[in-house]
């Protein structure tokens, strides 16, 4: 992990949408030059120095200029760190030299990525490298996947104390949502849906609900891409993400040695039967580095419920609920907060990993500590 690194994080990206948000966190709740050592990284000092003044950080803050096309510069700003924490996006686009580059040098990367080809991609590329170099390579550490990673996984632990057993059929049901995207995510959307249609190779790791899990193939999948009525709440749609999250849970459940079982079911469907909303009209979607303001961040909130179903049929009924815009507001701070988690956690060996298998339980507890997030069992 690069020990003798002069920070611990750098935030990269930082003066984009969301990297501010992280860079905001961080300075609020661990100031500057205190026991997390972090510092900003991007493409513009100028632009650095402005969100440097409006988090009222000291002038002499770190602030570390580099450009996702640049290699020497990825390479410097790499050897100064322990980990990167990279807000750069479509990472289809910006992140495959920096991934490659950390995997090479041993250091740890984390991101919000919700471009599964792509994972598959680098999972394919770069694996061994990082098992090799010991760097952990830590893709989707936001709503999507790691609410979804790590509900599957309390569900699965509250299964484990109540039925005596992990459930082989876990059903995630988003209850209520509220939040919107910033134009950076409708970016990564677009850019994605034009690599599926124009690649065959991508287009079938897209459809795979094991597009993550090379070398192993579990059983048919229950559907989600209809409306049906699912006799624990009533009638359910689809949910957009579920094509990222189901991977990111079967993922998890492979780099964890399949504690849910190899022929583990889980479906996520939105309560209500609403249907995955249309894009509408381009011309009204953020641009990147554009997106929800503070008031409508802080309005948002989420509500998911995990049912896990036993062998016998008895059920675990648990939820996943948080106070503020899921999409900016929560996966900013589950982003910063993972990275802590990491840093804390040695034992954790090199490679490609969800979140959740790397952290589990102790990430549960901190991002219920310092996220907002809280996980509770239901009657």
């Amino acid at each position: 992990m690069n020990p003798a690194a002069e920070f611990d994080i750098i935030v990269f990206g930082a003066s984009g949408y969301i990297g501010r948000l992280v860079a905001e966190h961080y300075a609020r709740h661990y100031g500057v030059g205190g026991k997390v050592k972090w510092a900003m990284a991007g493409r513009s000092q100028a632009k650095l120095a402005e969100v440097r003044d409006q988090l009222g950080a000291p002038k002499d803050m770190p602030l570390v200029e580099a450009n996702a096309n640049d290699p020497a510069q990825l390479a410097s700003m790499i050897a100064r760190t322990k980990a990167i924490v990279s807000t750069v996006g479509p990472y289809q686009f910006y992140g495959s030299n920096l991934v490659a580059a950390c995997a090479a040098a041993g250091v740890d990367y984390l991101d919000l990525c919700g471009e599964p080809a792509w994972i598959r991609q680098m999972i394919d590329t770069h694996e061994a490298t990082a098992k090799a170099s010991g760097a952990r390579i830590l893709f989707s550490c936001g709503f999507d996947s790691l609410v979804f990673e790590l509900g599957v996984y309390y569900a699965q632990e509250t299964a484990k104390a109540t039925l005596g057993a992990p459930a082989p059929h876990v059903k995630a049901r988003l209850r209520a949502m509220q939040g919107g995207p910033s134009g950076g995510s409708v970016a990564s959307v677009m850019a994605t849906m034009a690599a599926v249609q124009n690649d065959a190779v991508q287009r079938a790791v897209f459809m795979s609900p094991f597009g993550l899990t090379p070398g192993f193939e579990g059983p048919t999948q229950p559907p989600g891409d209809a409306v049906r009525d699912d006799p624990d709440v009533g009638p359910v749609g689809p949910f957009i993400m579920a094509a990222l999250d189901t991977k990111n849970v079967h993922r998890s459940n492979l780099l964890m040695g399949h504690p849910y079982g190899r022929d583990f079911l889980y479906d996520e469907m939105v309560v209500g039967g609403g249907e995955i909303p249309s894009v509408g009209d381009m011309s009204l979607l953020p641009k990147p580095g554009e997106g929800p303001t503070k008031d409508e961040r802080e309005a948002g909130f989420y509500d998911i419920l995990f049912i896990g179903i036993g062998a016998d049929g008895r059920k675990v009924r648990t939820s996943v609920k948080g106070d503020i815009d899921p999409g900016y507001g929560a996966s900013s701070k589950m982003l910063a907060e993972t990275a802590i988690a990491l840093m804390g956690a040695p034992d954790v060996p090199g490679g490609i990993w969800t979140p959740g298998a790397a952290l589990r339980g102790s990430l549960v507890e901190r991002l219920r500590r310092h996220a907002g997030v809280s996980f509770s069992v239901e009657e």
